[in-house]
Parts: structure tokens; sequence; C-alpha cells
């Protein structure tokens, strides 16, 4: 049988959201829709999690299956593959509960296949699904300024820009479903390329006697200028490796791309190269850490044993 392509589609007024997955991400993305007065309902294993979104106003569900049923648009923001396998497609997932004309947008970053999966599944029942995929880190979740890559029906995610605006600087539809998570692995891609080059960077300017901070003045400024400079440098320059995203989530990513490179006979060894010295700082302890804790695995690997201190240190060559 032959699907007529969705010409138009509109959100119910007032609209209902509902949101599963209230992490470094998630929580101050649900913060902004509760401060631009959307009715918001939650589910986490345990309500102490979402205590202060509850404290900010929104409302508490049992269960994601109970969340399904109060709710118009189902937003979900986890951690890997596997736990957006069983968030919608288990028996008792959210798909299982799913009602005509409602929408699930999922903002993790998963495998492509999967988002066209729970795509087709959401169809047999009459809803929709979006992948959401978000890169900005939780500075750009706090700020709401999110680059968001949306694979979907596009009717659907015309309707649902006011709210995505909320807390997303560039909103851009990629494409049918799959395409979002496509657009995501290259963003990720990208970061893997120019988070070595930082790192590195910071490293060799450690070991020729450099001061850190005025590097950063210069090489920002130039052609070298990026996302990473500009928010992650800062942090390593004062050894601060709190996450804004993990490093065990980033393995993931990029293994999910090499994957999917594998399938469309592509070779990526840059991005091989980066996972593994990924995988190395993981190994020593830190995939809780942020993406910028790779400089452990370099100095690590340095016959020297390089670390770039902070400002307070006593060593007789000029700090970072």
């Amino acid at each position: 049988m032959t699907v007529s392509p969705l010409s138009t589609y509109i959100l119910p007024s007032p609209v209902r959201l509902g949101w599963i997955g209230t992490g470094v991400m998630g929580a101050p993305m649900c913060s902004h829709l509760l401060r631009a007065g959307y009715s918001l309902t939650v589910s986490t294993r345990t309500s102490s999690k979402a205590q202060m979104l509850l404290n900010e106003g929104a409302l508490w569900a049992e269960s994601p299956a109970s969340l399904v049923e109060k709710v118009d648009v189902i937003c979900t923001m986890v951690g890997f593959p596997k736990d957006v396998r069983a968030l919608y497609l288990s028996r008792n997932g959210l798909l299982s509960k799913a009602k005509p004309r409602q929408v699930f947008i999922d903002f993790t970053t998963s495998e492509p296949s999967l988002a066209q999966e729970i795509a087709n599944s959401a169809k047999e029942r009459q809803a929709f699904a979006l992948d959401a995929p978000v890169s900005g880190g939780d500075v750009g979740a706090k700020q709401g300024i999110l680059s968001i890559m949306v694979g979907g029906e596009f009717p659907v995610f015309e309707a649902l820009k006011p709210i995505l605006g909320i807390f997303g600087k560039v909103l851009i539809h990629q494409g049918m479903a799959g395409c979002g998570q496509h657009a995501k692995l290259c963003n990720q891609m990208t970061i893997a390329g120019t988070m070595i080059g930082v790192c590195e960077a910071l490293l060799y300017a450690r070991q020729a006697g450099l001061d850190g901070e005025k590097l950063l003045l210069s090489i920002r400024q130039g052609a070298a200028g990026c996302w990473v400079l500009d928010h992650l440098a800062p942090k390593i320059l004062h050894r601060d490796f709190t996450p804004g995203f993990f490093v065990e989530h980033f393995i993931k990513d990029m293994g999910i791309a090499l994957a999917e490179a594998k399938r469309m006979g592509l070779l990526l060894p840059g991005l091989a190269v980066v996972q593994k010295l990924y995988q190395g700082v993981q190994a020593y302890g830190h995939g809780r850490s942020g993406t910028h804790a790779l400089l452990l695995a370099l100095e690590n690997m340095s016959p020297t044993h390089l670390s770039i201190t902070p400002e307070s240190s006593n060593s007789s060559v000029p700090v970072m």
C-alpha cells in the first residue's frame, strides 16, 4: 500500500509536553520549557532526580507508559542506543502506548537505523517520531542555544519549531528519519579531529614554555578559532575535566559513526585513531569525565609524562 506524504500537521493547543531523561543536557532543556510556560510532565526512575524540575512546576508521571497517557509530545534524551531501543520498542515501551498523531522526539545521539525503525513503528500506530540529536554541550543547553539536527516528517518538524526554538538556536531539518542522526555523527567526527588538535597544541605549548592564557588569546582569534578553544581549552588549562559531555558517550558516538562508515564502504582513519585514544581515557578511569579529558591520555603517552598544571603550580617552567 502506498502511503501519501504528510502535507500538514497541527499541534493541539495548548500542547502538553512530556520528558524522559533529565541529566546534564535534559534538565536545563526542561527548565527552558517550564520558564516559557509550557505544561511539562517528567518521568525518571526516581522522582528525586527530577525534584528541581518539580519545584519549577513540572508534573510527575510514575512511568514512561503513564507519561504517554498524559501528553501530546514525548521528548527523550537518554544515554545509549540500547536505552533508546528499550524505552521505545520494548513490550511495554513508549510506542506500545502511542496514540494517533502523538509525536515522539528523541534527542539522544543514536543509530540512524534505529531512528528509522522507531519512525516506522510510530507510523504503524498513526503517530510520528523525529530523531533530533543536539550539539552545544551543557553550555548550549543552559544558554538555550543548541544546534538541533532533525530527521523525520517535515510538516511535524515545522509544527514543533516554536518548541524546539525554546532551547535551540539552529534548527535544521536534515531529511527523513535517521538523517538527524547522520548529521550528528558528522558533527562528532568534526569535534573528534578538533579535540585532538587542541589537546596536542596545549601540550606542545606547555613544553615550549608558553603562557597558556596568552596563547589562547592569540589562536582563538585566528583561523584556528572554534568552539573547543572557546569553551574547553580554558577548562583544560585549569585541569577541570568536569563533563559537559561524557567520554563514554563520545566513544559510543564514534563507534556508531565508524560502523555506519563501514556499511557505506568508507574508511575514516582519523576517527579510528581518536576513538582508540578515547578508549585509553576510559581505561584510565575517566569515562564519566568531559571529552576534553583526552588530554590525560596524551599526557600518559608522552615519554616525559607531561602535565599541564593550573596557574597555582610551583613549577619552574612557565605554566599554562
